[in-house]
């Protein structure tokens, strides 16, 4: 990490990593000395006096404008900026409080840790979430409603859609031998026999807890009616908001990797029992993206964040398999210890936390 040089009013610091090539990319779209907006940027923020370091320079008291997709994200006009993404900060020296560059930025002349992460994924199930909530509380709700929720809904787009999913998934089951799967009968057998055939092989599926694309879509518009009629409420640990807060105001991008659909993900973050928590999350990913157990679905999400290097992404499982796979696929790992979580192998070498407070 280069040392920021202070000039004036003003503090700016780059990672030393950055080469030339990225320095002088970052100068020609971080700072616009001309009066023009050019097309692109998106917000506009004060940085006064003059800075200079390494080449990246902002001049006079003028408005510069910055770029979303460089990860910049605007504190308030004239006090402060703090870049989630390129690790460049720029703000006013006699700012109290030290906030931090989340990707090894710079903070009123303080160095953020080298080993801060760029971006979080976090696991729900055992992780922001009592498992018995999933289990107790979701699955049940699903069990229960499935057929009543196919009735209802049968002839709409949606369900259609989710049916033929649901038979596709049940015809490499009855290939495969899968205990619990039964033929599903053409629609010409008529709406209630077809119904009928859905819920004894949804029954199955979740009786199994099957991590499959098809189960988990149904899941998640079954759950929608249970949460729209507040008849569910999710639960999150008593830590979760906080931390959430925190990474948000740290400039740290978090998102959630669940076996469950993105739909279930939006619904259970957006009516918590803390109140709805997605304003701190950037995206969520699901079995589309690939298995969590799989090594190649970690790289996937890597590619899809366009992180630098893998280790700029932090993730939080509790589930040791999950760990190692996102361990092989170069993610920093963490393992998240909550009441009622599996067991893990005794040497497992990963960090532990019982809070994400202690991340």
């Amino acid at each position: 990490m280069a040392a920021p040089v202070s000039l004036g009013a003003v503090k700016v610091g780059y990672p030393a990593s950055l080469g030339r090539i990225a320095v002088g990319r970052l100068r020609r779209r971080f700072c616009n000395l001309g009066s023009s907006t050019p097309s692109g940027w998106t917000s506009m923020a004060e940085v006064p006096d003059v800075a200079r370091a390494g080449g990246l320079s902002c001049q006079g008291n003028r408005s510069y404008p910055f770029d979303d997709s460089l990860g910049v994200a605007r504190r308030s006009a004239g006090r402060e900026l703090i870049s989630s993404g390129g690790g460049i900060l720029v703000g006013r020296k006699s700012k109290a409080t030290p906030l931090m560059a989340a990707a090894g930025g710079v903070v009123s002349g303080v160095v953020a840790e080298a080993s801060a992460p760029r971006c979080i994924v976090l696991d729900i199930e055992g992780t922001t979430t009592p498992i018995s909530f999933v289990f107790d509380v979701l699955f049940p709700y699903a069990r229960d409603n499935v057929g009543r929720h196919l009735s209802a809904t049968f002839e709409t787009p949606e369900t259609r859609d989710d049916i033929e999913l649901l038979r596709s998934q049940v015809e490499v089951d009855l290939g495969n031998g899968v205990p619990g799967a039964v033929q599903i009968p053409s629609n010409e057998a008529g709406k209630e026999e077809v119904i009928a055939a859905l819920v004894t092989n949804v029954e199955a599926m979740i009786k199994a807890d099957r991590k499959i694309t098809s189960l988990k879509q149904l899941q998640g518009h079954i759950w929608r009616t249970g949460f729209f009629s507040d008849e569910i409420e999710a639960i999150v640990f008593e830590d979760v908001p906080k931390a959430l807060q925190k990474w948000h105001s740290s400039g740290i991008k978090v998102y959630i990797y669940s076996s469950g659909s993105r739909l279930a993900q939006r619904l259970i973050f957006g009516n918590t029992n803390y109140g709805d928590l997605r304003k701190y999350l950037s995206g969520f990913f699901d079995t589309i993206v690939g298995n969590k157990r799989e090594t190649r679905s970690y790289v996937e999400i890597s590619e899809f964040l366009g992180v630098d290097k893998p280790s700029d992404i932090l993730f939080v499982t509790d589930v040791y398999q999950e760990a190692t796979a996102a361990k092989s696929a170069g993610l920093e790992v963490v393992i998240s210890i909550r009441p009622g979580n599996g067991p893990l192998p005794e040497d497992h070498g990963f960090k532990t936390v019982s809070s994400f407070l202690e991340i």
